[in-house]
């Protein structure tokens, strides 16, 4: 049986943070961290056409193929999603010609195989989600791929979009940090309908991972500088939900990181970590066998709901923020 968007740890693993950072993650510590992931199970792969620093936007697809070239036995252990969908100043482009080359060139890129699943990073408001659907069907039925997938979408567009045709997943951000999806209807529409929801960012973009104390303790150029949940506005006071998840996680035995996993995937959610590092990959993989009883779930509830979170997604970046839930 052919791998699945929904791999059976129950945790993704998204490979964004190899490629599009400060300073690329050599191979031989990716090649270590994708081996990780397959051995514990965690067989869903996230990857995207832009993954890297400009120029050399595709990096992250080229580390794919470098790693299937140094693991040929693994190429067909993992099912591969790729987002794009994004032309010239990171706008939607859904006109089909437009995404006939782009897919033609991801799959040429990974030269190994074809990827799986097809994701619009963003709405093409302009196109409309009923034809970007049709457009992306004539892909599929081309062998181009085999799914479809939709990234930070309405439950309104969930809806149109599964009426024309298939939708394999959808993913947004989903933690403690980010409830969006519990209260704009995508959480409820996805479970209505049977979407997988990929839930990207789980431990809020890093607050429930790295054992931050200040916003200096991000690297010089890290793209999350300019968050504003990561704002010196901010920071502090965001940083108290951190300490009250991390008393729990401690009474539990666990990271508060491995809590966070847990509590997203108790939601329904398909949880997708990322990292550099294979340890951290292989902790966020074991938060999949974590069980949270009613008590704790009411707990890390009541702790939530205590702590508003502050800060928009791309404050600096009012053209990405206008694209979020398209």
């Amino acid at each position: 049986m052919s791998p699945s968007i929904v791999p059976p740890a129950g945790i993704a693993t998204g490979l964004m943070r190899l490629t599009w950072a400060p300073e690329q993650t050599p191979d031989d510590q990716a090649f270590e961290l994708m081996r990780t992931a397959i051995q514990a199970g965690s067989t869903s792969f996230n990857s995207g056409y832009f993954y890297g620093n400009a120029p050399a936007v595709t990096a992250n697809l080229k580390l794919l193929s470098r790693f299937f070239d140094a693991h040929p036995d693994l190429v067909d252990k993992v099912y591969i999603s790729v987002k794009g969908g994004l032309g010239e100043g990171m706008t939607p482009n859904a006109d089909v010609d437009f995404l006939r080359n782009q897919v033609k060139e991801v799959n040429s890129i990974l030269k190994h195989r074809k990827m799986d699943l097809f994701e619009m990073a963003r709405v093409d408001k302009a196109t409309g989600i009923e034809q970007t659907m049709k457009n992306l069907l004539i892909l599929r039925d081309e062998g181009l791929f085999r799914d479809i997938g939709l990234s930070e979408v309405s439950a309104e567009t969930i809806r149109k979009a599964a009426a024309v045709g298939p939708v394999a997943a959808v993913e947004v951000e989903y933690s403690p940090f980010a409830l969006e999806i519990e209260e704009n209807g995508v959480l409820a529409t996805c479970k209505e309908l049977g979407v997988p929801i990929i839930a990207y960012s789980p431990l809020g973009a890093g607050f429930l991972g790295a054992n931050w104390k200040s916003k200096d303790d991000l690297p010089e150029g890290d793209m999350r500088r300019h968050f504003d949940k990561f704002s010196d506005e901010h920071f502090e006071h965001n940083m108290q939900l951190v300490r009250k998840l991390t008393s729990i996680a401690e009474k539990k035995g666990v990271t508060p990181a491995q809590l966070s996993i847990a509590w997203v995937r108790a939601q329904g959610a398909v949880p997708l970590p990322g990292s550099t590092n294979p340890e951290r990959v292989k902790q966020a993989i074991e938060a999949g066998k974590i069980e949270l009883s009613k008590d704790e779930l009411d707990e890390i509830r009541k702790v939530i709901d205590s702590v508003e979170v502050k800060g928009v997604r791309y404050a600096k970046n009012p053209h990405m923020q206008a694209m979020l839930f398209g």
